[in-house]
Order: structure tokens, then sequence, then C-alpha cells
């Protein structure tokens, strides 16, 4: 799809939404927006992972190709998930590895659907409620709901999703367009 067909997309679902909803639109309605624009993208990159290499590391302190996909896949819904009650318990963090590519974006399937389901349960006055992350019963960090969600479901993972561009360069396979050409790729062509 080209920019200015992905930019039209996105006016038309909000005026489509606008008009059945009113002049007001509800907080949660642009972070569903974006997260079905940006789905594309991350799908795209997780298209292009080569199921010979889910092991590669760049580094020995790295993730491996397929434990990076495979977070970035399940990122969505696991913190949508997190977002729902008033606190969470820090995790402890384990990255499995996948066992194909196929697993990655079936995982990025269901998880995109399950955050989906679960933000759209969220009115404007939860997403503006405080949410808290704990250790131990302590209080490690206390935010707005909104700001947990834009922090870490979205920008955490359109960072992780640059990483794996990178890990993709590496390896020489082509580079979709994220936000623009890539050295493999133009939506403008």
């Amino acid at each position: 799809m080209s920019a200015g067909g992905l930019t039209a997309l996105v006016v038309n679902e909000f005026r489509s939404k606008r008009e059945t909803k009113g002049a007001a639109m509800r907080i949660v309605d642009s972070i569903l927006m974006e997260l079905d624009q940006e789905a594309q993208t991350t799908k795209r990159v997780l298209d292009r992972i080569p199921e010979d290499k889910l092991a590669w590391k760049p580094h020995p302190k790295s993730f491996s190709l397929g434990q990076l996909a495979l977070h970035i896949a399940s990122v969505p819904g696991s913190v949508a998930a997190a977002a729902v009650p008033d606190s969470m318990e820090a995790p402890n963090f384990s990255q499995p590895e996948p066992k194909s590519r196929q697993e990655v974006l079936d995982t990025f399937s269901k998880s995109l659907e399950s955050a989906k389901e679960a933000l759209k349960k969220m009115d404007d006055a939860r997403l503006m409620s405080m949410w808290s992350l704990t250790k131990n019963g302590k209080v490690l960090m206390s935010v707005p709901r909104i700001g947990f969600i834009r922090s870490i479901l979205m920008n955490h993972n359109y960072h992780h999703r640059g990483q794996l561009s990178v890990y993709l360069r590496i390896l020489g396979v082509p580079v979709p367009s994220i936000y623009g050409p890539s050295a493999d790729e133009s939506p403008f062509a």
C-alpha cells in the first residue's frame, strides 16, 4: 500500500468512527487505529524472518532472532492484559525460542486480537486512571494507564521491531519499508 493510500485509509477510518459516534473520539479509538496500522508493518517484518536463522544472535548478550521475533509477536496481547488490572507484579522475564516462523506469525495474530479486545473495553476514564507496577508489593512505578499502553505496548514494540530490521539487514534479508523507503523497498515506487 502506498503512503498516500495508508493516510487515506486512516482518515477514512477516523471519519467513519466520527460519523457513527459523534464528533468526539474515544481515546482508545486512536490507539486501536494505530495498532491496526502498525500491525501491517510489523507483519511485513515478521514475514521476512528466515526460518533457518531463528537461533542466530548478533551478539552473545542479544536475544536470538527467534526470541526477538516471538517477543514482538507476544507484546500486544500480554501488555494489554497487564493494563487491565490496576497493578501488576513485575514478572520474571524469559524469552522462549520459537520452533518456526509460523509460530511467531500465529502468536502475533492471536496477540493482536486479544490486545484489541482488551483495549476496546477501556473507556476514557479507565485509560486516564493510574496503573502501577510492583515488585514484592513495593510500587516501582505508577503512571496513567494510557501512558503504560503508549510506552510499552506501542513504543516498546516499535523499538524491538527496529532491532529486528537490523537483524534482517545483517543477515542479508531484504528489509521491508517501515516508515518510508528502505534500501530494499519503496512504498512510493
